[in-house]
């Protein structure tokens, strides 16, 4: 089945391509934020008008003028993006008229031969509402005045642009696995996901803090349909010092809580600090499967004892995460990426594994008459029955007499119990009593 056609939002930095994104996919799925240069890498998402489906794609900001690799290698994804879709929306800003750097993109698309679409952006106030004829002079016949921000004018536009792509039917829905890499900033994050498709897909930088939004890749992986979202660095709160990388954090938390899996990077070269614990405890809170790659482990002097005595450390610093798998990675080098995959998939098994009733009655009931709950006064803590309520978390419902007698540590031996007999490698187990 063919894929749907593909359109790109291009022009310059802070004309309003996100804010159109926005308005086009229906949901705040890219970063918008005054601040000039915000979108870096590439966002895609799945649009709907008329009745014709399409692929829209936000790309960075061309021709920022800013002498730095970091923009021109944004620049450069930007520009090939947009020449090789099918169709491109080019967004100008009403309120500052024709610039040279406007000329400088439409100069580059009009050799394209995809058809171009020009919006005039941001012209909700009544001093551009007719702003949009000085724009006719870069050269293209289809001109619409729009506010991306109150929807002005999205209607016609849409319409000019899905009159002309080809009526294909989307194929349906075939994600078999949602994985979120996280951490805080400059541990590799992004270098992991490159690594792992293979390609330069996501932009890498040595300054921290260079993915400003959450990235979705989609992978096909021995069959299977993997969505990998790279997401930015997290960081303390008290270093959050302006909205946007406030913007930035909520996003990256956003994509764990939408995840099935979550890859917990550390980097092996520092320490590990209060605020990798922070991170990993959102996917904790959010019972997603959690994994942590202990990545840059090519810049470490080693020797049989270097990786017993790292992963005590994490055992020690995540006391919470002891049932989180650990690898050990190189993403400079590619030592061990290539198991992330497996074992992704075997903590998204762990937590859609269940286990039928009478064999998890049959193993609680042994379980108590080795070790029977402490007694305390008035009675004995009884289970009467036991079954599996949930999956994704493995959820397990108690029928107990009263659950004043089970305090925390003897469900925490239960649940100790549990993963030992069943594996559940990866994810949290959860235990809930009722009194019968």
């Amino acid at each position: 089945m063919k894929t749907p056609a593909r359109v790109a939002i291009v022009g310059r930095p802070n004309v309003g391509k996100s804010t159109l994104f926005n308005r086009i996919v229906g949901r705040r799925r890219a970063l918008v934020h005054p601040q000039p240069g915000v979108t870096r890498d590439i966002q895609r998402a799945e649009a709907e008008w008329n009745g014709v489906v399409f692929e829209i794609i936000d790309t960075g900001g061309l021709f920022s003028g800013v002498e730095d690799g970091l923009a021109q290698e944004v620049e450069k994804r930007a520009l090939r993006e947009a020449l090789s879709a099918e169709a491109m929306i080019f967004v100008t800003d009403a309120t500052n008229g024709v610039t040279a750097g406007d000329e400088e993109v439409a100069k580059e698309l009009r050799s394209a031969t995809a058809p171009v679409l020009l919006a005039v952006n941001k012209t909700e106030k009544r001093s551009s509402k007719h702003a949009a004829g000085e724009f006719f002079q870069l050269g293209f016949a289809k001109v619409f005045s729009i506010s991306a921000l109150h929807g002005e004018g999205i209607g016609d536009l849409l319409d000019a642009l899905v009159s002309g792509l080809p009526r294909r039917r989307p194929a349906p829905p075939d994600q078999d696995l949602r994985l979120a890499v996280v951490g805080r900033p400059n541990v590799g994050k992004s270098s992991i996901v490159n690594r792992i498709i293979g390609s330069d897909a996501n932009i890498v930088d040595s300054r921290p803090g260079t993915t400003r939004d959450c990235i979705d890749t989609v992978v096909r992986w021995q069959g299977r349909q993997v969505v990998l979202v790279d997401t930015a660095g997290i960081k303390r709160r008290s270093r959050t010092k302006d909205g946007l990388t406030a913007l930035t954090a909520l996003k990256s938390i956003d994509a764990i809580s939408r995840a099935e899996v979550v890859v917990m990077v550390l980097d092996a070269s520092r320490d590990v600090a209060m605020q990798d614990v922070k991170v990993a405890s959102y996917a904790h809170k959010a019972a997603r499967g959690i994994m942590f790659c202990v990545n840059k482990w090519d810049l470490l002097d080693k020797d049989n004892t270097t990786a017993p005595q790292f992963e005590k450390k994490i055992r020690r610093s995540f006391a919470f995460l002891k049932y989180a798998p650990i690898l050990f990675t190189s993403a400079l080098e590619g030592q061990r990426i290539s198991r992330i995959f497996p074992l992704a998939w075997r903590i998204k098994e762990s937590r859609e594994k269940r286990i039928s009733t009478s064999e998890i009655n049959k193993f609680i009931e042994e379980t108590v008459q080795r070790t029977p709950p402490p007694s305390h006064r008035g009675g004995n803590g009884k289970i009467y029955f036991a079954t599996q309520a949930e999956v994704a978390p493995p959820t397990f419902l108690l029928s107990v007499n009263r659950r004043a007698f089970f305090g925390r540590s003897y469900l925490r031996f239960l649940n100790n119990r549990i993963r030992e007999k069943y594996g559940f490698e990866g994810t949290l187990i959860r235990l809930r009593l009722k009194e019968h």
